[in-house]
């Protein structure tokens, strides 16, 4: 799959977003080393912390059907800026895939892509707890 494909996948993801307090939808694809694609978009709630970013519904996917091996995501937003995982979504994503590629679009289609490691620095890993 080319990185056009999976943003596509999370751009069709987008349009099933619940976000109406902060009208800001976002979707995300999840792809795994067998190839499988999973999504999900961002669920908001008026109990905002309640709120599920689409990165970790993507996840939730995945995970529930089996699949932790993950190798890259996509993540896409209507803004003019690059869609970044926040910090909740980067540490779960930390939990599965320490060297995950992460494309990070905008609204224009344009991306860039990341490794994991480089957006979140000394993450809390299972090796904490020792």
């Amino acid at each position: 799959m080319t990185d056009r494909n999976l943003l596509e996948r999370a751009a069709a993801a987008m349009a099933n977003s619940y976000s109406p307090y902060s009208r800001f939808p976002v979707g995300a694809a999840i792809e795994c080393a067998d190839g499988s694609v999973f999504t999900g978009c961002n669920i908001e709630n008026c109990a905002l912390g309640s709120t599920i970013c689409a990165e970790r519904v993507a996840v939730g996917n995945a995970v529930s059907q089996g699949h932790t091996d993950f190798v890259r995501i996509a993540i896409i937003s209507k803004g003019t800026n690059y869609c970044v995982p926040c910090g909740q979504c980067r540490q779960v994503l930390m939990e599965f895939a320490p060297n995950l590629e992460v494309l990070c679009a905008r609204g224009d289609g344009r991306y860039v892509s990341y490794n994991l490691k480089n957006l979140l620095a000394s993450p809390f890993t299972n090796a904490n707890m020792d």
